[in-house]
């Protein structure tokens, strides 16, 4: 088979000697090397404007990150070709890290005692059990669920929110949101992009959430509205905010996210594609396409992911 490497961010070089001693067999051309159209399967991340033209025999589009949004909203995406998600387990551990971290950081008041230190200030804060805390996650997905389970064998109390009904071992599960938001100190967003979840963090769902709570948003920076964020820190009803993701990246210089004390961020880095890891998920649905047999992890375009 044939396959294009098409990534504005992905570097090819790290990618085709492991996909390559995968998948000695096939061929692969880095975009806008396009094989003159005969292209089979197409690995895309943040691909070039024009991507999918002249791709006449393609068969699959393969994301080489969880989020598909920038793939299902390209006009020129050939609607008959399926879109499969990238389910890596580099990144499901990596954004774990990071989801405990941060609670962690809120949990034990590091984010007051790093201003304590800053302020020469010797000072304590009331210790908690995780068991005192809930904490809320947005999205019951792969990662959703795993990012569950660590918090649970913490003893923290998890409450998750999802589209559809879900059960997990000790973790409130519900489809309403309100429900979820109202019982949580943190609130966890992992959602997808979708015209449903854009501006889903907002003033009435923000304060839903308990006092002196924390919103850590590793999903989408459009899934928050700043301003209310904003508003709840100043207002002290949430005590810390964690952002990862922004609705313009690089982050403007003149945010005023960049100086709020009640701000932590990070440079959307929560959960890199990791290629050691993911290559092995891009090989099964190569290999099952050789097959005749359907791709993993397909994307319902109905439902936006």
């Amino acid at each position: 088979m044939n396959l294009l490497f098409a990534s504005q961010k992905e570097k090819p070089e790290f990618w085709f000697p492991l996909l390559q001693k995968a998948l000695p067999a096939d061929r692969f051309f880095a975009w806008p090397d396009t094989n003159g159209g005969h292209i089979d399967i197409a690995l895309v991340a943040t691909h070039p404007e024009g991507t999918f033209a002249g791709l006449q025999h393609l068969k699959l589009i393969q994301s080489m990150w969880m989020g598909v949004e920038n793939i299902i909203n390209d006009p020129d995406l050939p609607r008959s070709v399926p879109v499969a998600r990238l389910i890596d387990p580099g990144m499901v551990g990596a954004m774990g890290e990071m989801v405990i971290a941060h609670v962690l950081d809120w949990h034990r008041h590091l984010y007051c005692y790093r201003k304590f230190q800053a302020d020469k200030v010797w000072k304590r804060r009331r210790q908690y059990l995780p068991s005192d805390r809930t904490v809320g996650i947005l999205g019951l997905g792969e990662l959703g669920g795993s990012i569950a389970a660590k918090l649970r064998a913490m003893d923290f109390n998890v409450a998750g929110w999802s589209r559809g009904p879900r059960k997990l071992q000790g973790v409130h599960c519900s489809t309403d949101l309100d429900d979820v938001l109202s019982r949580s100190d943190a609130v966890v967003c992992l959602l997808p992009l979708t015209p449903a979840t854009r501006g889903i963090l907002n003033q009435d769902r923000i304060r839903r959430i308990r006092k002196d709570g924390c919103i850590i948003n590793v999903a989408r920076g459009a899934h928050l509205v700043v301003a209310d964020l904003l508003a709840a820190l100043d207002s002290r009803h949430l005590a810390h905010a964690y952002l990862d993701v922004f609705e313009q990246e690089p982050l403007p210089a003149d945010s005023p996210l960049w100086s709020h004390p009640g701000v932590t961020l990070t440079p959307h880095i929560a959960a890199l594609t990791e290629p050691r890891t993911a290559v092995s998920a891009i090989v099964e649905n190569v290999e099952r396409l050789r097959r005749g047999e359907p791709p993993l992890h397909l994307v319902d375009f109905a439902a936006g992911y």
